[in-house]
């Protein structure tokens, strides 16, 4: 019998998780280990600075919903010329890319009251014991995967912007490469901390006070007054029936589920009795982001009958960036599932005080700030990409996952939706599977793995296309794990992000 289940962006958050699981704990203190640890594992992608979302399914604990702790948009906005917002250019080989970092590109984070959040309702195991292996990780040491260290070398502008994030990041004076090893002892020091103080040390506490400090001295926009009013959300999950399977999506103010369950509204309308061929998927990506531009204030409109009619029309006159982001799943013996995704943006390049992690730059992020840099409004959650879904097949498989990649998520999670629904994959065929995505910008990008005849046809269709010789992390990094009608478990940590699976058993 296995007890539980989990797939990671790295085998230490990985580790983390199925440390709880063999102590007794649930999917909850698994993910919430996970968490934790992927924030010493996982840096430039997980920090106790940002802030995600967490998609419940707890058969003995009510309802299925959908924790939000995705940032805020400080309550009082800095004048313009008096905030430290600036940009450093990002080599990523074949191209270059300005990312916005400094204390004004910080919004309010919830990474800690949200996973707090999580803990008081579903949780079972004391909140000390799932960041020991935090704590212990950032004591002892990661060491540095491949996937990291070509993180590290790409967001080395950030990581070595000041003296003493350089000593932890880049301690022999270039990024940490590949075997060596990540050491944090003031991370350790901080999860230490919060073992003993509770959620309140990142509010009134030491670190919230430190935080408040910098950002008034630096040129920041967070205040005390931030961190106490944040609040963690708990939502209904948006719910949409696809074929024989029901999906549980993240609702809004986020964008993304909305943007998932339209693509779905909109194939099952062309593909009502077979799978979708690679072109049909592609219109519906087109679609969806034209519907994207035009309801992106009300993504709630994006399910309303007349629109999805009005693009069906649209579709039928035709012939058939980076960023950080990182994903845990888990799924235990009794059913219940956690789909976890949280973000750091990149980190704003300033580490709060002695505590060893920097705040997110969710301000600096272009994705989020589509009116332009500085046009945020005060005290507003900010809307994501991020989409932690759960799906029940119509053979009861119950299914956890979510993806890093930006605006890569949404179809990253489409297409293996559709793979486990539609062409009845295994989990592992389901994820590995080559993938497509249309860009904003009308070019269609495509791992060529999918073979010459669906090839051939969408560069007949599309006139902007390029071919990927290999599976990227372009594409996003899908860990999903699933919990058979049998009680069989399986698993899969996306190789496109290093992803990594370990079952325990009983």
């Amino acid at each position: 019998m296995t007890k539980g289940i989990v797939a990671a962006g790295h085998q230490a958050t990985a580790a983390a998780a199925a440390e709880m699981l063999r102590a007794g704990g649930n999917a909850f203190d698994a993910v919430i280990a996970g968490l934790f640890t992927a924030c010493v594992a996982e840096p430039v992608l997980a920090s106790p600075g940002g802030g995600g979302f967490l998609m419940c399914h707890d058969p003995a604990g009510g309802p299925d919903k959908l924790y939000d702790f995705f940032v805020d948009t400080p309550l009082t906005k800095r004048p313009d010329d008096d905030a430290q917002f600036f940009g450093v250019e990002v080599d990523f080989g074949p191209a270059r890319q300005e990312f916005h970092i400094g204390p004004g590109a910080s919004a309010t984070p919830g990474f800690v009251p949200g996973l707090f959040a999580v803990h008081r309702d579903h949780a079972s195991l004391p909140m000390a014991d799932l960041l020991a292996p935090a704590a212990r990780a950032a004591r002892d040491g990661v060491l540095v995967n491949p996937f990291q260290a070509y993180l590290f070398a790409i967001a080395a502008p950030i990581y070595t912007h000041q003296p003493d994030s350089a000593a932890i990041f880049a301690p022999q004076g270039t990024p940490l490469r590949q075997g060596e090893l990540l050491c944090n002892s003031a991370l350790a020091d901080t999860f230490d901390l919060l073992a003993r103080n509770g959620a309140s040390l990142f509010v009134d506490g030491e670190v919230g006070r430190e935080v408040a400090r910098q950002s008034a001295a630096q040129g920041g926009h967070i205040q005390a007054d931030d961190l106490k009013a944040y609040r963690v959300a708990a939502r209904q999950p948006l719910q949409i029936e696809y074929k024989s399977a029901r999906l549980l999506l993240n609702p809004p103010p986020a964008a993304s589920g909305a943007l998932i369950a339209f693509s779905l509204r909109l194939l099952e309308s062309l593909t009502a009795d077979r799978a979708p061929h690679v072109v049909d998927l592609a219109e519906a990506m087109a679609a969806t982001n034209t519907a994207r531009a035009r309801y992106a204030a009300m993504p709630q409109q994006l399910l309303d009958a007349d629109v999805i009619a009005s693009c069906l029309r649209d579709i039928e006159g035709h012939a058939p960036a980076y960023r950080g982001t990182t994903h845990v799943s888990v799924i235990d013996h009794d059913g219940r599932a956690a789909a976890a995704t949280v973000s750091n943006g990149e980190g704003n390049g300033f580490l709060v005080g002695p505590f060893g992690f920097m705040l997110n730059n969710m301000l600096g992020e272009e994705d989020l700030n589509p009116g332009g840099f500085g046009q945020w409004q005060a005290g507003q959650r900010m809307s994501s990409m991020m989409a932690p879904s759960i799906i029940r097949t119509g053979d009861d498989r119950l299914i956890a996952l979510g993806s890093g990649g930006s605006n890569r998520i949404r179809t990253a999670i489409l297409q293996v939706a559709l793979n486990v629904i539609d062409r009845a994959m295994n989990l592992a065929d389901a994820v590995n599977a080559p993938r497509l995505h249309l860009e904003k910008c009308g070019t269609l990008s495509y791992e060529e793995a999918i073979g010459a005849d669906a090839t051939a046809a969408l560069v007949a269709r599309f006139a902007k296309t390029h071919g990927w010789p290999l599976p990227n992390m372009f594409f996003g990094g899908v860990h999903a794990v699933e919990l058979g009608p049998a009680g069989n478990m399986s698993g899969v940590g996306d190789p496109r992000r290093a992803g990594a699976v370990i079952a325990v058993d009983a």
